[in-house]
């Protein structure tokens, strides 16, 4: 799996991200490498589950600044 083209594939692979497997608990091993690297750039198994709390923090704040626009006009 490294960034070659193999075969007959039109788009090249891209090279795999560095990962390192933890074996603490979701909540460590979220923080141990940081919220916005785990979400962003998966650097451990808890990426997605960083990614849909992020997801989450997004659609709230979305929200509140709709709910304030609206009461505004």
């Amino acid at each position: 799996m490294s960034g070659t083209s193999r075969g007959r594939e039109r788009i090249p692979r891209r090279p795999l991200p560095t990962f390192e497997e933890t074996e603490s608990g979701i909540v460590e091993g979220i923080s141990e490498s940081g919220f916005l690297k785990v979400a962003l750039d998966d650097v451990n198994q808890y990426g997605p589950h960083a990614m849909i709390v992020l997801l989450g923090i997004v659609a709230a704040a979305t929200a509140a600044v709709l709910m304030v626009a609206m009461f505004l006009t």
